[in-house]
This record gives structure tokens, sequence and C-alpha cells, in this order.
């Protein structure tokens, strides 16, 4: 890359990361929430952003959860990547960024050492829970969507298709979507052992020190991040978590809305692109976007309003709050 591309690249990072705190200062009230969450046997955090007039009305609000990447946590959406400053546009919108963690958003097949490790489950029952217990939500289907990046991108898409009750849209930037399915080919020998990573005495210091920004007792560094156990013990338990597999099992109408974008200097595009392939094979509506950008915070600032724009619209049209066109009669 040109170093004045670059340049420009970072310079425009900075300037929308600091409209967003701008914006989350002047308006939208963010918060961090502390609660106890069962599936994990932890206490443990999200940030939630609330709309502007929310402490002076009575409304019941549509949900937005955001989803982190690997090595991220809940503060990523809120500090670096924008929420904040387009969730401003819209006034009557909740925005939930959970943490989970290096889990992978999946509930593991083993836990060591007394943890509990049941991510999908802390997100799907805990989070969502608490959310409609302590906050006016929109408390059904069609007043909550759900998207991630990266690690989220695919915890989105995955806990959304196999939870479609839940969700009335789904979507992933930059997900890692073949995941689960490669993880299911390694263990069927059809895709070489991926190599352990090796981590140099520096690198292995840095997993161990607590990140401040996160505030969670035992749950701040990467290594206590890191769950201890085994995700998926068999290829049929990686299979549950692959959305290609997913998308067949799930009856056309129970389908939630699915959104899909990356950036075309990314490798994880290929996933994307074989996803949507195949929505347009099988005729499923879905909305799919790419642009100039790499796996960085650069791609993400950007793609969040356009995510929160269509998830927005789709809720708001499930909802009963937008026009419909004429629909063609069916026999």
């Amino acid at each position: 890359m040109h170093r004045s591309k670059l340049v420009r690249i970072v310079a425009i990072a900075f300037v929308l990361a600091a409209l967003a705190t701008a914006a989350a200062a002047q308006g939208r009230q963010l918060q961090t929430v502390e609660f106890f969450s069962p599936a994990v046997d932890r206490t443990m955090k999200y940030n939630i952003l609330l709309p502007d007039d929310y402490d002076a009305s009575t409304e019941r609000y549509p949900v937005l959860y955001l989803l982190h990447g690997l090595t991220q946590n809940y503060t990523a959406w809120g500090l670096a990547n924008g929420a904040p400053f387009y969730a401003g546009l819209y006034d009557d919108l909740i925005v939930v960024m959970p943490d989970a963690g290096n889990s992978w958003y999946v509930n593991w097949a083993e836990s060591e050492d007394g943890q509990s490790n049941d991510w999908e489950d802390h997100v799907i029952q805990d989070v969502v829970s608490h959310v409609d217990w302590n906050f006016r939500t929109i408390a059904r289907r069609e007043g909550r969507a759900m998207t991630g990046l990266s690690m989220g991108g695919f915890g989105a898409i995955t806990m959304g298709l196999r939870n479609p009750e839940m969700f009335i849209s789904i979507g992933s930037t930059s997900g890692a979507l073949e995941y689960g399915r490669q993880a299911a080919a390694r263990m069927r020998g059809e895709m070489p052992p991926r190599p352990p990573r090796q981590l140099t005495p520096e690198q292995q210091a840095r997993r161990r020190q607590p990140n401040p920004l996160i505030g969670v007792e035992g749950f701040s560094s990467q290594v206590e991040r890191t769950p201890r156990g085994t995700m998926f013990e068999t290829p049929e338990q990686a299979d549950v978590y692959d959305p290609f597999m997913l998308i067949k099992q799930v009856p056309r109408q129970d389908l939630p809305h699915i959104y899909l974008d990356c950036g075309t200097e990314d490798r994880l595009i290929a996933g994307a692109r074989k996803l949507a392939g195949y929505l347009m094979e099988e005729d499923i509506p879905f909305d799919y976007m790419q642009m100039p950008g790499r796996h960085n915070a650069a791609y993400w600032i950007e793609a969040i309003g356009r995510i929160m724009g269509v998830q927005y619209e789709v809720m708001q049209r499930a909802l009963g709050q937008r026009p419909f066109g004429r629909r063609r009669a069916t026999n």
C-alpha cells in the first residue's frame, strides 16, 4: 500500500473515531452494565447505547446487538469502531455490545479447570434476557437484530441461524464465516491441521497482562479470556456451527434477513463470497456489500454505518413502522 493512501486511511479512522466519541459525549448514553451470567458462571459486562430521550420517555425500542472480534472485548465497537456516532443518527434504537472473550460464540464441547464455557448461551440467553428485563426493549423477534465483525460475524450468523426465532436480521462484516466448516474438515482429514501459533516471550507476557479497559476480575487478560478446554470434539459438533449447513436446516419462511460485507483486500472475503453465492443459488433474499478495505478498524468504521442502516430498516418494517409496496397475489 502506498504511504499516502495508508496515511489517508489512518486519518479517516482517527477523525471518525473522534466524531464517535463526541457523539457519545453529546447525546447517546453509553453505559457499562455488570451482571452475573449463569451460562459461563462468572460476572460479565456489556456496553449499551440508549436513545437520547430514553429517560424522559416511556417508549420501547428495538435492539441491535454488536459482537466483537477475536482478542477484542465489549468496548471495541464503542471506542474504536464508530458505533456511537451512527447510533446517534437514530432516535429510537438501543445498541448493545456484549463480551464473549476469545470463545468464538460457541458452547464448548468440554471445559477444563472448573470453567463453564457455554458462550452461545451467554449471549442468546443471559445477555438478551438481562437487557430485556432491565431496559425498555421490544422483546420479540421483530425488535432484535445482531451483527458482528470477524469472529463476531461468524458468531452473529451462526447464533442467528441456530436461534431464528430470536432475531429478524443477522449480519457479518469481515466475518470468519468458514470457521466451523474448516474445523470440521480438519478433523475429517480433508484439510491439514492448523499449525500452532509460535509466540515470543514478549508476546506471551503481553497475553498475561490484564487490560484495564475490560475491568472484569479474572477475565481481563488474553490468557484469561481464552477458554480452557475443547471447542469441538467431533466433526459433527463443528457442523452445527457451519452457516452453510445451518441455512439448509431453517425453514425458508423462518430465515432471518441476512447481511454480509467484507473488504476486497481481506482474505476472509472468500467466505463471504461463497455464502453470498450459495444464497443466490438458493434464491434466498439477502444484502451483500464489498468495498475497498482490509481487516481493520478503518474498514469497520465505514461498514458499520451501512450495517446499522440496513438492519434498522429491517426491524422498522417488521414492526410495521414503514409502508410496504403492493404485493402480487399468489395462488
